[in-house]
C-alpha cells in the first residue's frame, strides 16, 4: 500500500517527518543554508553515535600486505613490470616520466594509477518538513585509516557498478543512472589527485528525490548541518562525500542573510556565499586560469614501472629510492557486504602526512580564499585551482630550498587565534592506503601587504571568493580534490 504523501513515510532512519518535493520556487541555495543550520532532523547527534559504533563493530574488511607478483587476479607484465587485472578492467599501475621545465625537479619519473574509466560519486537528497537531507551511508574501503568512514549514496567504479566482478548490485545506483527520475542538482566530472592518479575523473552527482525510499541497512538521511559536525573528526568523512559536498551549489544572492552571520568572520564568509563583488572579476580569473595553462610547460610519458630511475621495483613492492614520496604495494581483502566479499589489488601507500591549507583573508569585509595554479602530472588540462598549500612535508626534509611551497611555514605556524578549521582527513581509500592529509584554513596574518592585510599575490597565486569558486565547480577540471575538500570544511563554519 502506497502511503498518503501527508504522512510519515516508511522506514527512513531515525526519526519521522514530512516528506516532500515542492519548494515553492525557493532558490536551491537558501533551502541548502536552511539544511545547514538545522541542528535537528530525521537522525539525531546520538542516533548518529549509535549508527556510527554500530558499523563499526559490523567492520569484518581484514587487510593483509601481499607481493605484487603474487596477487590473484593481477598480472606483471614480464617485460615492463607494469601491473594490470586479467579483465582488462579496474586499473592500471604503470610508470610516468614527468617533465616540468619550470619546476624546482624538471625530469622525475614515478608510478602512476591509470583508471580511465569514471565512476560515479553520488549523493541522493530528500526534503523532511522542508529541510534537504542527504543519505549517506557507512563504507569501509582497504586503504581507510579506522576502517568505517562515512560515503556519500553511491560510490562505485565503472567496473563495480556494471558488476565485472559479477558481485552484488549496488544499492540506489538506478537514481543516478536514470536521473530524470528526481530532480538533477549537481552533474559534474571531477578530478582525483594528480599526483597519483593519471587523468582519473568522477562523475560528482547530486539528485533530489520524492521518491518513498527503502532505508537498507548502513544508511541515514542526515541534513548538512549534522554532516558538517562530522567533517571536525579525524578521518570520519570520507574524500568522495567531501568532494560532492564541495560541489554542491551553496552560493547566491541572499545567502548573507540567509546564513545569519553572527559578525566578524562568519559575516565575511557569508557576504562572501552572496553576490558581493571580489577582488579580481570573473573574467579576468579566467583569463589567469588560462594563461598560466598556455604558459606552463608539463610533458608526461609513459614508461615501465619495472625501469624507473629512482625506484626498485622487487616484486613485493615498487619503492622510491630516497625514502619519500610513495610505495606500490599489494593487499588482499576479505570482507563482508561489498558487491564481492574478497579481493586483492594493489594500492599507493603514501610515505608522509600532506598538508592541504588555504589562507584566507577579508578585503572590504568579504572572505577571499588565496588559489593556487598547480600543475600535477595526472591532471587532464595541465593545472587546476588547488589550496594555497598542498605538499608532503616529510618529502621536502633535507632537499634544496626552492623544494619548499610559497607559505607552508606560516601554515604551520599559525597560532590558534588564526586557524578557523583544522582535521586530519583520509584521502581515497579504495586506491590509496592510509593516505592522509592535514586539512587547515587560516586566516592570514596582519601585516604582510596586499590589499587589506595578508599576502600578496604571485603569478600562480590569486584571491577569490566563495561565489567564484561555486562559478567554477559545474566546470570539469577548474578546482582540484583538496580544494574542493576544503571548501566542504569551509561550508560547515557557518551556524557554529
Amino acid at each position: 500500500m502506497t502511503p498518503s504523501p501527508r504522512e510519515p513515510p516508511p522506514v527512513l532512519g531515525g526519526g519521522t517527518g514530512r516528506a516532500f518535493h515542492a519548494d515553492g520556487g525557493e532558490p536551491l541555495h537558501l533551502r541548502l543554508a536552511r539544511s545547514a543550520l538545522c541542528p535537528d532532523g530525521l537522525t539525531s547527534p546520538e542516533a548518529v553515535e549509535a549508527w556510527l559504533a554500530e558499523a563499526r563493530d559490523g567492520d569484518r574488511m581484514t587487510v593483509r600486505p601481499a607481493p605484487l607478483s603474487e596477487l590473484p587476479g593481477w598480472n606483471v607484465d614480464p617485460r615492463t613490470g607494469d601491473l594490470t587485472h586479467v579483465s582488462g578492467a579496474f586499473f592500471t599501475v604503470h610508470g610516468l616520466a614527468v617533465e616540468h621545465r619550470d619546476a624546482p625537479v624538471p625530469r622525475r619519473e614515478q608510478p602512476i594509477i591509470d583508471q580511465p574509466e569514471i565512476g560515479i560519486l553520488g549523493l541522493l537528497v530528500r526534503a523532511f518538513d522542508g529541510v534537504p537531507h542527504c543519505l549517506v551511508q557507512t563504507k569501509a574501503e582497504p586503504g581507510n585509516v579506522g576502517g568505517v568512514q562515512i560515503a556519500p549514496t553511491v560510490q562505485a567504479t565503472r567496473s563495480n557498478y556494471t558488476r565485472v566482478h559479477r558481485g552484488r548490485p549496488v544499492p540506489y545506483l538506478e537514481h543516478f543512472r536514470t536521473p530524470s527520475r528526481g530532480r538533477l542538482l549537481v552533474d559534474v566530472r571531477q578530478s582525483e589527485h594528480g599526483a597519483w592518479f593519471l587523468r582519473k575523473r568522477n562523475r560528482n552527482m547530486v539528485v533530489e528525490t520524492r521518491e518513498d525510499i527503502e532505508l537498507l541497512p548502513g544508511f541515514r538521511w542526515l541534513t548538512l548541518h549534522r554532516l558538517h559536525r562530522l567533517l571536525d573528526r579525524d578521518d570520519l568523512v570520507n574524500m568522495d562525500l567531501r568532494s560532492v559536498l564541495g560541489c554542491l551549489p551553496v552560493a547566491g544572492p541572499g545567502a548573507a542573510a540567509a546564513l545569519a552571520p553572527t559578525g566578524g568572520f562568519q559575516d565575511a564568509l557569508a557576504r562572501s556565499l552572496d553576490a558581493s563583488p571580489g577582488l579580481h572579476a570573473d573574467a579576468d580569473l579566467l583569463h589567469w586560469i588560462t594563461e598560466r595553462r598556455t604558459r606552463t610547460d608539463v610533458r608526461v610519458h609513459r614508461v615501465p614501472l619495472s625501469g624507473m630511475a629512482g625506484w626498485r621495483h622487487d616484486g613485493t613492492t615498487v619503492t622510491p629510492e630516497d625514502g619519500r614520496s610513495f610505495e606500490v604495494a599489494g593487499v588482499t581483502v576479505g570482507t563482508a557486504g561489498r558487491e564481492v566479499d574478497d579481493w586483492s589489488q594493489p594500492v599507493v601507500r603514501p610515505l608522509g602526512t600532506s598538508v592541504a591549507a588555504f589562507l584566507v583573508k577579508r578585503i572590504d569585509g568579504v572572505l577571499h580564499l588565496l588559489a593556487q595554479a598547480l600543475a600535477e602530472p595526472g591532471c587532464s588540462d595541465v593545472l587546476e585551482l588547488a589550496p594555497t598549500v598542498q605538499c608532503v612535508p616529510h618529502d621536502l626534509d633535507g632537499g634544496p630550498p626552492q623544494v619548499r611551497p610559497p607559505f607552508l611555514d606560516d601554515v604551520l605556524a599559525a597560532g590558534p587565534d588564526r586557524v578557523r578549521f583544522a582535521a586530519t582527513l583520509s584521502e581515497e581509500g579504495g586506491r590509496l592506503y592510509h593516505a592522509r592529509g592535514r586539512y587547515l584554513i587560516v586566516e592570514a596574518a596582519p601585516g604582510d601587504g596586499g590589499p587589506d592585510e595578508g599576502p600578496e599575490e604571485s603569478p600562480d597565486f590569486r584571491w577569490l571568493t566563495l561565489r567564484q569558486f561555486a562559478a567554477l565547480l559545474p566546470h570539469s577540471h577548474y578546482v582540484n580534490v583538496q580544494a574542493r575538500s576544503l571548501l566542504a570544511c569551509l561550508y560547515s563554519l557557518p551556524g557554529r
